[in-house]
């Protein structure tokens, strides 16, 4: 099976669990108008704060880094708080047992003690990447993106990890790297899954809009509105189904049952890279 192909196929297995539980999109909708709560609640009172005395911004100050990171951190905790009551309640499913949106977030808040040390952990990495893309030149954009896309793979099951099993943010990288190494091997590369089929959705919401645009007037303004409204379902979808892979993954990486998955898509997820003897995880 191609990479498109199993791509695909994991996105409708996901899907499948979706459709028989349509509320879990409900948990990534809270963290996206938990989100712009807070962008209104930290980062507005930020830009008063550190105006300066013409007008403009001081964004040297060392006080703006610190808010700055605060708001950062604050912003992962809200991301990694909904996505951990996602991965719980996607369990349930799995399971074969009911669940609701109450029970699935009263199960983040009983793990807030793991969970925020790890969204401390994702936010500083991110924001180092993010420095030494910005100011390394084309090097460190080239090393910040390599360091991006293995951080991201290492950390992938991070998130079931910290859920389940209730261990520390280093500990939890160190579990979800050992679950990878142990099931997909040494030397691996993504592949593109949940998030090739939410581009393709994009892709085809834009044409429309194209049409709309064209034609100008009332209809461009009613395109403009139709592909935000596409925009968002698609970014709740794809996310509500990045947590379903994320913990079919896990369950298939710790030897449990995996409904509605067949082990042949999950094991391609992360295929062997060509040429190297090396990977991720070193030699």
């Amino acid at each position: 099976m191609s990479r498109f192909q199993n791509s695909i196929a994991l996105a409708k297995s996901s899907w499948q669990v979706l459709r028989d539980d349509k509320q879990l999109t409900l948990l990534p909708l809270l963290s996206m108008l938990s989100s712009l709560v807070l962008a209104v609640a930290v980062f507005l009172p930020i830009g008063l704060i550190v105006r300066d005395g013409s007008g403009g911004y001081s964004g040297s100050a060392p006080l703006v880094w610190l808010l700055g990171f605060v708001g950062a951190i604050a912003f992962t905790y809200v991301v990694v708080f909904f996505n951990a009551a996602l991965v719980f309640a996607a369990n349930q499913r799995f399971q074969g047992l009911p669940v609701t949106v109450g029970e699935a977030i009263q199960s983040a808040r009983q793990r807030a003690h793991v969970l925020l040390p790890w969204a401390v952990v994702s936010a500083t990495v991110s924001v180092v990447l993010r420095a030494i893309e910005q100011r390394g030149g084309i090097f460190g954009r080239i090393i910040g993106s390599l360091a991006g896309v293995a951080w991201s793979v290492v950390t992938f099951l991070v998130l079931p990890v910290l859920v389940f099993e209730g261990i520390g943010p280093i500990a939890a990288v160190k579990r979800s790297g050992e679950l990878f190494k142990r099931t997909w091997g040494e030397n691996i590369m993504t592949n593109a899954g949940i998030g090739l089929v939410g581009m393709i959705a994009m892709f085809a919401g834009a044409i429309p809009l194209m049409l709309f645009l064209a034609i100008g007037g009332p209809i461009a303004v009613f395109g403009v509105v139709l592909f935000a409204v596409w925009f968002v379902a698609v970014m709740l979808v794809s996310a509500t189904l990045t947590g379903i892979f994320q913990t079919a993954l896990y369950r298939y990486a710790t030897g449990a049952p995996v409904p509605g998955f067949e082990p042949d898509q999950l094991q391609g997820s992360f295929r062997p890279r060509r040429g190297r003897a090396s990977g991720f995880f070193g030699a």
